[in-house]
């Protein structure tokens, strides 16, 4: 279809592997089975284990101290402040286990996503800290931490000692213990807490999406419609110059149909510009008339059919458009297809587009001509993109946005 066109699949997400045992895969943080022989892995464990006692009490100690002295100075002005600055510091604390889990025993933690920091002012951040559920399970574990510092460091010295021939399997029982409290303590929060991370990300690929549209915008206008302005300006008033003198010869009817010329391409230019931004067509009649336009400009036969008894909400409806359109300027460039169809339709609560075109294939998206980029935006507002395009064709794209209601604004009278 287009070097644009993803692979056949989305990209691969951080923690994706080919197998079991791979780095980044599920069990990227499982190490070999524990065996007789000592090997990094083992000392690594080793290390691990005798280093839970100094840990454990530093963490214990800090759990104490916060807790008493925050708890403990409620009836004042700085108990609750005391408090909040402990749950931030414990957080601390927990990417520093986070980091030696990682380093030690391969066990890979999402880090969790920040608090807050705008709005509610000095109240508000405080109120958000008091109820940070990361801190409070930060010294959850800071707390329990201790006495099975005390247990982990004694058996593994005294293994190491005495029982040494089966020490790879008792420090591997016992970091496995060690991996269950990281993964259940200092893990994020919940399912909500990982889509706040994933949303702060998405806001920033918004931005970053209107800002370069915007640029384009006013790159368009600079170099076209307003290039042409200038050029018409500039012809018609040397062609008033002209008749003010009286030379109302040949010259000067060319000069004014030249000035005809240029006003015609940049009322076309303007046209085309405003379509890109939002065609007026989308906004009066919706998908299936904007989609046939489109369709009708495409160099390949588009079959067209959309099975909408209601119209989402704009936004929906306007990222639905450019996908699709952006879908067949890249058939008309690159697929060699000799035909192709575009299906809209709603299954519960998600818009599904599929596009499909009879061409070459070999589509991907890495292929550098703007495909990443409309499953980035896609992606931004909870969608999905799946290409599947074998090389020979056909290429089917399938593309699926969230349903959110249309809320027309009252008619002014």
């Amino acid at each position: 279809m287009t070097e644009s066109l993803s692979s056949t699949m989305p990209a691969a997400r951080p923690g994706d592997s080919a197998g079991p045992g791979a780095p980044g895969g599920p069990d990227g943080d499982r190490p070999p089975p524990a065996r007789l022989a000592y090997d990094r892995h083992t000392w690594k464990e080793i290390a691990h284990l005798l280093a839970n006692l100094p840990v454990a009490l530093v963490g214990f100690v800090y759990v104490v101290t916060v807790v008493a002295l925050g708890v403990g100075l409620t009836v004042t002005v700085v108990g609750m402040p005391l408090l909040a600055a402990g749950l931030l510091g414990a957080r601390v604390l927990g990417r520093l286990e986070r980091g030696r889990a990682r380093a030690l025993l391969g066990v890979r933690v999402d880090e969790p996503s920040r608090l807050p920091r705008r709005g509610g002012g000095f109240f508000g951040r405080l109120w958000s800290a008091l109820k940070d559920p990361v801190g409070w399970r930060t010294l959850l574990y800071g707390f329990v931490r201790l006495p099975w510092g005390v247990v982990t460091f004694a058996v593994t010295l005294a293994s190491l000692l005495v029982l040494w021939p089966v020490l790879p399997f008792i420090a591997r029982g016992l970091a496995h213990a060690d991996r269950a409290m990281v993964r259940g303590l200092l893990c994020p929060s919940d399912e909500l807490e990982r889509r706040i991370a994933e949303l702060e990300s998405d806001r920033g690929l918004v931005v970053d999406t209107a800002a370069a549209d915007l640029r384009r915008i006013e790159r368009d206008l600079h170099d076209g419609a307003q290039a042409r302005l200038v050029n018409l300006a500039m012809g018609l008033g040397l062609a008033k110059e002209k008749l003010l003198e009286g030379q109302a010869d040949d010259q000067v009817a060319a000069m004014v149909e030249e000035a005809h010329g240029e006003v015609k391409l940049a009322l076309q230019e303007l046209r085309d510009l405003a379509r890109g931004i939002h065609p007026a067509v989308l906004t009066d009649r919706g998908l299936d008339a904007a989609l046939s336009s489109v369709a009708s400009r495409c160099t390949v036969p588009v079959r067209v059919d959309v099975d909408l008894t209601e119209r989402p909400a704009p936004a929906i409806e306007g990222i639905a458009y450019f996908t699709v359109s952006e879908l067949l300027q890249n058939i008309s460039k690159h697929s060699g297809a000799r035909s192709a169809a575009v299906e809209v339709w709603r299954t519960d609560e998600r818009l599904l587009i599929q596009v499909w075109d009879d061409g070459h294939g070999g589509a991907r998206l890495d292929g550098g001509t703007g495909m990443k980029g409309l499953a980035d935006r896609l992606g931004a507002v909870d969608g999905l993109f799946v290409v599947d395009s074998p090389e020979g064709g056909p290429t089917t794209v399938t593309a699926e946005l969230p349903w959110r209601e249309r809320t027309d604004p009252p008619a002014t009278p």
